[in-house]
């Protein structure tokens, strides 16, 4: 979602906001996690990935005509749509980092989902900010 940002929102505050996004270091890291326990990692760009075919029940995860509808959107609708979407994504995030930090074996995981907890509510104030919520 946040590479679409680039060439498809009409505000600053977005671009600007889906590059912090896209600079967040949680995936390298959990990549590297999996690898290391011999673990398969998802491929970037998987389509389940990001509708939550993969894991039923996240929350946050777009369904495919959500992505579709988004990847032909521009502009303000793109903008309204981009915000919209990623409150609703960092809110499952936030949701399981706390399941995590509640009931996680693997400290550094834990010590994570704090960081996530803390970051994405964060991202959360700032884009309902943008999108006249607050």
């Amino acid at each position: 979602m946040a590479d679409l940002a680039t060439t498809r929102a009409e505000s600053a505050e977005v671009k600007k906001l889906a590059e912090g996004i896209k600079k967040d270091p949680e995936i390298k890291t959990m990549s590297s996690w999996l690898t290391s326990w011999g673990e398969k990692v998802p491929a970037a760009g998987d389509s389940s990935e990001h509708t939550g075919h993969s894991m039923p029940g996240m929350e946050g995860m777009m369904t495919g005509e959500e992505m579709k509808d988004f990847e032909n959107a521009s502009g303000k609708a793109f903008d309204t749509a981009f915000l919209t979407m990623m409150v609703k994504h960092h809110e499952g995030a936030v949701a399981m980092a706390k399941t995590e930090q509640k009931d996680g074996a693997y400290q550094p995981a834990k010590d994570m989902a704090g960081a996530i907890v803390t970051s994405q509510t964060a991202e959360i104030t700032q884009m309902n900010k943008l999108l006249g919520k607050n």
